[in-house]
């Protein structure tokens, strides 16, 4: 090699990254969850409108970064913004033991032929709800559900078999069905809430039966939160 030969440097790095701008960060379920919270709150205020909520809760479930969450809440008075930056001289938590999940999209329709079939946990419930029983039972537990509507439509129809469905204690549930050799009932009941989501219970029971019924000591805590919390 001779001495007009340019030695290459080794100390260089091949690539030089720039850090990535917050808004560019991947979104978390957590934080997608956090939004959502943040949206069924300013829609139990009356801040929202049924399809403004209803397309703000569908763009925080689908949101990649925390920059598509932003906008989201901006406009709102309760807007806490999305950060990952750690505020100064404020020590470090730990984080819960026992984070809690993200709740599940689930299919409107539930079917149980020669057989059973239940819904219940944390997931997500939309307007309207199709219970199909024939020969089997069908469970549908709305207790610790998340509402993201204000009004839930059940239809339960049940031949030679049962639909069972229970909701918080402290939502509206109104409806009634027909019983053909079977029975359909609806412990009807109003909240004392004006926001709390309304549950309609309809359908039929052939050779079968339909009770829908509020649990006692389970209350929707996601939808009233801020009446619950004080």
């Amino acid at each position: 090699m001779t001495t007009s030969e340019a030695k290459p440097d080794l100390t260089k790095k091949p690539f030089d990254a720039a850090p990535v701008p917050e808004a560019e960060l991947r979104a978390s379920d957590a934080d997608r969850e956090r939004i959502a919270e943040l949206l069924r709150d300013a829609y139990a205020e009356g801040r929202l409108t049924v399809e403004e909520h209803s397309e703000r809760i569908e763009a925080a479930y689908g949101a990649r970064t925390l920059g598509d969450l932003a906008p989201l809440t901006r406009d709102l008075p309760a807007h806490r913004p999305v950060s990952t930056e750690k505020p100064q001289g404020v020590a470090h938590r730990a984080a819960p033991a026992q984070a809690q999940l993200p709740a599940r999209s689930e299919s409107p329709t539930i079917l149980a032929i020669f057989g059973g079939s239940s819904r219940k946990g944390r997931w997500r419930v939309g307007s309207h709800l199709r219970a199909v029983a024939v020969f089997g039972g069908v469970e549908i537990d709305l207790t610790d559900a998340v509402f993201e509507s204000p009004e839930v439509e059940i239809e339960a129809w049940a031949v030679f078999g049962g639909v069972d469905i229970k909701v918080p204690e402290n939502v509206s549930l109104h409806g009634s069905g027909v019983g053909v050799f079977g029975g359909f009932e609806v412990r009807e009941q109003t909240a004392a809430d004006p926001y709390a989501p309304v549950v309609r219970v309809k359908g039929a029971a052939v050779f079968g039966g339909c009770e829908a019924r509020p649990r006692r000591g389970k209350k929707l805590r996601e939808w009233v939160r801020k009446q619950l919390d004080g």
